[in-house]
Order: structure tokens, then sequence, then C-alpha cells
């Protein structure tokens, strides 16, 4: 816990002035006035060596094809029986080959990849067969691609119109269960691979591109949902995926897709350092959760003595009447009769009325109402603070970069970016920040005797320092805006070497609070 232990907020501040001046000395060596890059990435993460790629389906399907491949050249199959086996295993290669040296037939007949036809039918060119769905008769060619009567694995003869009418409505209504289709005959067993699939839907009359298109996407997906290592984004409509190959138990799970969501590659959820995955489980669940409707109501209303319906107290007067049809009038007190005469007002009476266990768990469920709703308020509140943000970074982008180079008369826009990786810097710093409260709140007791007041002096030094640098960005830049005089002597560069300095502070202080968090501090 490198720097992150100061005995005063006097000695922080020296502390940040010194790490402050030391940056100013190491931008006078390298150069002065020149842009220093801070390896921030354009959706405001600071960059460590990355332990994970961003794919399109073009190549996860490269890799799928390989895996594809590999598996048929292995068992010595088709391309297609390979297709239709693999999902069958999840994919999982090791499992389908035990299986498979151990029991070929025992394999084959859990898919449906049949060693020789059910129905046998003679390559005689004047054969004509019977649809098994529209009962017309069809010239039968074992040779053409384009027969008007095809037949599975099993040798049961359809149509192809009939064929293609269970395939689309397959594909269109089972979803992903459609890698699984077997033959309409009710008995039959006979899987339906890709290669028949794609005879049906490309080769007829009526091409059906999308529907096939859609037939490989939900393969696709099949391999990646079953891959250890590669995740789609969980943003909507986004067609990326993240190939994952960190190891190690305090392997950071942060990464960046291309359609600019940040979250965890782990649970997919935001961005949560420094709290773990199963702790952001437990908090988002327990938001959700109807229990703390019920603590609400357990900590401020009281059960009527006499029917237990829950009560409100809404007025100044301490006499209670229940609701009708029960109409008992009693004291908000003690819960005593009103009319025999209540005297729980005197001290001496109120010490001699005794706390039932009702009341005890009542006070306990207040308390904990009460932190739960200190820790969430703050919680949501560095989320909305956080979104603000990012409205202010657009119009940074948009508006304000481009009003600074008009007054500077300057078209060289990577000049300003120290001003872009700031707010990305206070993007950033603000969901740490944001989580460090569901940290604090699932402290355990003897944590809390322990560490609590440590952890409240870090979290709020960060605050600090993250004000202090969200203040710069905005407040200074708008005065340069507001005055274009400024911009064009020493307060800017002063203003730009001021930020660059405290952005690579602020920086450093919350990767260096995150990882003290994450280690138990």
């Amino acid at each position: 816990m490198d720097n992150l232990h100061y005995e005063s907020d006097e000695e922080a501040d020296e502390n940040l002035q010194y790490q402050y001046e030391r940056d100013e000395e190491a931008d006078d060596e390298v150069g002065g006035d020149y842009p220093v890059d801070y390896d921030v990435d354009e959706y405001g993460e600071t960059l460590r060596e990355k332990n994970y790629t961003l794919m399109n389906e073009e190549e996860i399907a490269k890799l799928e094809e390989d895996y594809i491949t590999e598996v048929s050249t292995v068992l010595s199959i088709s391309v297609s029986d390979a297709c239709l086996l693999l999902p069958h295993f999840n994919w999982r290669v090791n499992d389908l080959q035990d299986e498979w040296f151990a029991d070929e037939d025992k394999v084959r007949d859990r898919v449906g990849l049949l060693k020789k036809p059910v129905v046998d039918h003679s390559a005689a060119g004047d054969l004509k067969l019977t649809c098994g769905i529209c009962f017309d008769e069809y010239d039968y060619s074992s040779t053409g691609s384009v027969s008007t009567i095809l037949t599975a694995s099993c040798g049961h003869p359809y149509c192809r119109d009939c064929l293609a009418g269970y395939i689309s409505t397959s594909i269109n209504d089972r979803g992903p269960a459609c890698l699984m289709l077997r033959c309409p005959e009710p008995k039959c067993s006979a899987a339906i691979g890709p290669d028949l699939i794609q005879n049906v839907l490309l080769m007829s009359e009526k091409k059906e591109k999308d529907l096939y298109d859609k037939y490989k996407r939900y393969l696709l997906r099949s391999y990646v949902e079953n891959h250890k290592k590669i995740k789609w984004c969980p943003a909507p409509n986004c067609e990326y995926a993240i190939h994952f190959y960190g190891v190690g138990e305090m392997v950071s799970y942060d990464v960046s897709c291309a359609c600019s969501l940040k979250y965890c590659w782990n649970c997919t959820e935001e961005s949560h350092r420094p709290v773990d995955c199963k702790t952001v489980k437990k908090w988002l669940l327990k938001n959700e959760d109807d229990s703390q409707n019920g603590k609400w109501i357990m900590v401020n209303t009281k059960p009527c003595p006499k029917c237990n319906r829950s009560i409100e107290k809404n007025l100044g007067c301490n006499h209670m009447t229940c609701r009708s049809p029960c109409r008992y009038e009693f004291c908000w007190y003690c819960l005593g009769p009103i009319r025999s005469g209540c005297h729980c007002k005197g001290f001496s009476r109120v010490k001699s009325v005794k706390e039932n266990v009702a009341e005890i768990d009542r006070r306990k469920a207040k308390r904990d109402l009460e932190r739960y709703i200190h820790y969430y308020e703050r919680w949501a509140n560095n989320e909305r603070s956080k979104k603000k943000a990012i409205e202010d970074f657009e119009k940074v982008k948009t508006l304000h970069i481009g009003k600074l180079g008009d007054l500077q008369e300057n078209t060289v826009e990577h000049l300003y970016n120290f001003i872009i990786e700031a707010w990305q810097q206070i993007i950033e710093c603000r969901q740490v920040l944001r989580w460090t409260f569901v940290y604090g709140y699932y402290l355990t007791e003897e944590e809390e005797q322990t560490k609590q007041e440590f952890f409240e002096w870090l979290q709020g030094h960060a605050e600090y320092s993250l004000e202090q640098l969200h203040n710069r960005a905005e407040s200074e830049l708008h005065s340069f805006l507001d005055s274009p005089n400024d911009i064009k002597d020493s307060k800017f560069i002063n203003f730009k070497r001021n930020l660059t300095s405290l952005t690579k502070v602020t920086g450093n202080y919350f990767n260096k609070l995150a990882r003290a968090l994450e280690e138990g501090l």
C-alpha cells in the first residue's frame, strides 16, 4: 500500500503537491510543452498490459472453422457431422474424443448420425418417391444436388418445399434448438445437418440466404457461449466478443469493447473495482429485493395490539386509532390502551416497560436500514455524477476542443489530448469511487472495528483528489473559453502542465487505492 497512509490532511496535500512537482520536473526533462502520453485509452481506461483481445464475428467464425476442421480430421468424419457433434458436447473436444473412441456407435445414436439409412433407395433414374409430409410423388435422383426430393441420413424422403418449410419453422421458432434438428418422421432420430440445411435453403428456387445466415449465427453463438475464454459483449446489438486470457487470483477483469462499453468480463456487469463479482451480485440483488420494503415497514410502523395490522404514525398526536373494522385505540409509545389511561410518559414508568423481542428487532432493523441507505445514497450519487461527467465529456469533445482550436488558430487536434485524458480519468475514478461504498457496506463487524476509520480516510482523500481534478478540468477550461485573451499567454501553458500532472497523480492514487482494497487493506 505505497503512498496511501498519511497522518493528516495536511500531509496528504503535501504529498499530492510533491508528486505534482515531480511530474513537472519530469515534463521539463522530456521537453516541456509537448503532449505527454500517459497511456489512457479512448474509453477512459488507464492502460495496463492487456490480457484480452477484441474479436468481431468474422474472426470468431475463423476460430470456429478451425475448431470444426480439427475435429473432422481427428475423427475422420465430414465437416457437417462435426458441426452436429460439437454442440451436443458443448464444444468440449476432449469429452467428444474420449466418448467417440470409447464407443462410437453410442455417440452416433445419441446425436443421430446413422451409418446406414433406415430406408434404402435405388439409384434408378425413373424411381418415384412419396413425400412424407404432402404425400405427393416426385422423381428421385441420388446424384443431383438440386433434386426435387431429399433425404437425411435415414433415407426418409421429403420434397424440397416441405423440407424447406420444416427447417424454416424450426430456425424461426425454436431458436438455438435448431442445431439439434431431427428428421420429421416421428419415430426417426436421424439428425438434419448443415449440409442438408444449406442445400434446402440455398439451392432452391426461393433462396433463403437470410435464414441460412441465421442458422450459421446460432452455430457461431453456440461456439462462443460454450467457450471458456470468449464471451459476447453484453451491450444491445453489439456483435463483438472478447477473448480473455488472463490468469491468476488478482487478475483484472476490466475490459473495453469497440462499442464503448466498459465492463467486467467475468460477470458482464459494469466495471466494479475494487469489489469482486460475488459482492456485486449480492449488492444488486439487495437493491432489487423486496425485503428492504419490509425493513422500512418494520422501522416506520408498529402493529396494532389487537389485530396486528401495521400502522404508520403520520400526525403529531400519540393517540392511535386502528382502521375499520378494528378501531382499537392505543398509545404509540407503549402500545397500551388509551381508554384505561396511558401512563407511559413518566420517566419511571418508561423504565418499567420491558422491551419485547419485536421492539429490539425493530431497532436493529432501523440501524441496518439507515446503514444501507447511507451507502446506497452515496453509491447512487456517484453514478449520477459519472453520467453527468460523461455528458460534459461529450460537450468537451464536440464543442470545447473545436472552440479552443479556433481561438488559438490551431488545427492540430492532438495538442488538446491532455483535456480528453483528464475527463477520461474523471469518469474512470468516479466509477471506482462509486464501488468503494459497496466495499464499505460489506465490511464485517470485525473489519469495521479495525479498518473502518482507515478505509474512510482513504476514501475521503480519493474523493478530495477527484474533486480537485474535476474542478480544474471543468472550471478552468471554461474560464479560457470565456476569456479568449488568456488562452494565448502563459496561463494556458500552465493550465496544460497542471492538468496533465494532476491527471496522472489522481489516476495513480486511485489505482493504488483499488489495489489495496482488493488485497484487503
